[in-house]
């Protein structure tokens, strides 16, 4: 049993663009709503947290919906396609829309975007365990993950080169005045748009899902729409559980990192962007030989490796009270450990369920997910304004829930991939395909 990289990598394409528009999204939008539109923070960061409130339950409901779509096109396909489509469109009109000061109009297209980006999220990340079997599916998840990272990477180098920054008269570093933004909303869409054509032009699902016949094969006739059996569900919750516990700690930290580092350390804004860029550079680096790893040693191993090292990462940065390029090997660990959870966990949530409920799980792992990305930065922020330790509160936080997704982890029992016994020595050094 082998996995097809290239095969892989066409269907991660489909996250490279969503990745793409995500990172772009991130960065742009919300100095827009400042800097353009006047909003105060708290209004901005409330139009900021309505995508991941839409995701708790828009994305588990078009992963089941999408579960039972059958078209010419497949299952997934379509809504990858239409919905990139839209979205692209509706982006250039936002561009647009910025240009011309409107701020409705901006408001109601950036909410026909969030809803699209909700709609076709989960057909995506559902598309490469279809056609996947389950034991090669870490891998599979640390070739998408790369080739999403790819497209996170084209937006920031895109924003790096396009758009250029001044000081303003507070010291803070603000986009020049009068610079368009339309052609880096253009681009985004037009790579979004490109990468996506690229897939459904290259990759045939329905053809590949009856060559892999993955459904088939992992989930007899007679068990489909069958109830979970109580020690998978015990398992199910005990994972989501973690989910939803280590980006509870790890989005506290990534959240408030930047305001830390000039509260705690004393250093600049651009210091602490090179730190969390060590971290993202070191995941990227390290999915792929984690994906091996994880077929070496299972994914619950490595999942429980990457939790330890990154609480213990967590701790260390506690005790850093001056600038330290320690800072660098610390985050880039912490990248390394979040790499390590996330090539294995989603594949682990997804193992557990029958083959016609892919979009349905993967739609219920985003959700616990999203819960923890809007929790965590309105729990950590009220205890640092509340604590006469202030940011100080922030490492130790994030110590506390990545130690308790190690405890919820350990009472997993399913989901995981047991390493194939080769049958002979030269088999191990066989990865082509």
């Amino acid at each position: 049993m082998k996995l097809n990289y290239k095969r892989t990598v066409l269907i991660g394409l489909a996250f490279m663009s969503i990745l793409a528009f995500w990172q772009f999204y991130d960065q742009v939008i919300p100095y827009l709503l400042e800097y353009t539109f006047n909003l105060n923070t708290f209004a901005a960061n409330a139009i900021m947290s309505i995508d991941n409130i839409l995701a708790i339950f828009m994305l588990p409901l078009f992963g089941a919906i999408s579960d039972r779509t059958k078209t010419r096109l497949g299952k997934r396909t379509p809504y990858i396609l239409f919905g990139t489509v839209i979205a692209s469109a509706l982006l250039i009109v936002l561009g647009v829309l910025e240009e011309q000061k409107n701020f409705w109009g901006f408001i109601i297209v950036l909410m026909a975007i969030l809803v699209t980006m909700a709609v076709y999220r989960t057909p995506a990340v559902a598309y490469m365990p279809d056609v996947t079997e389950k034991p090669l599916r870490s891998k599979a998840n640390a070739i998408i993950n790369l080739v999403g990272y790819i497209g996170g990477i084209f937006s920031t180098v895109l924003m790096m080169f396009m758009l250029k920054s001044e000081k303003n008269e507070a010291g803070e570093s603000v986009y020049t005045s009068n610079q368009s933004f339309l052609p880096v909303f253009i681009i985004v869409a037009a790579f979004m748009l490109i990468s996506v054509l690229v897939m459904v032009f290259t990759v045939n699902e329905n053809k590949l899902l009856k060559e892999t016949n993955i459904q088939d094969e992992t989930e007899p006739e007679e068990n489909k729409g069958k109830k979970m059996e109580k020690p998978v569900l015990k398992s199910l919750i005990f994972i989501l559980a973690s989910v939803f516990l280590w980006f509870m700690a790890y989005n506290g930290v990534t959240t408030a990192f930047s305001r830390y580092c000039v509260s705690v350390l004393k250093v600049d804004l651009s210091t602490s962007s090179s730190w969390l860029l060590t971290a993202t550079i070191a995941a990227i680096i390290a999915f792929v030989p984690l994906g091996f790893l994880s077929s070496r040693l299972g994914r619950k191993a490595t999942v429980l490796i990457g939790v330890a090292v990154m609480t213990v990462c967590y701790l260390a940065a506690f005790f850093i009270r001056v600038p330290t390029p320690v800072m660098y090997v610390i985050l880039a660990v912490i990248g390394i450990g979040w790499a390590a959870i996330n090539v294995n966990s989603f594949p682990m949530v997804v193992e557990m369920s029958s083959g016609a409920d892919v979009g349905k799980y993967t739609g219920i792992y985003y959700t616990f997910s999203m819960a923890a990305q809007i929790t965590t930065p309105l729990l950590s922020g009220l205890i640092i304004d509340n604590s006469s330790f202030g940011y100080l509160t922030l490492f130790p936080y994030a110590v506390i829930f990545s130690a308790l997704s190690f405890i919820t982890m350990l009472f997993v029992k399913h989901g995981d991939s047991k390493p194939q016994t080769k049958k002979s020595l030269l088999e191990n050094f066989d990865t082509e395909d």
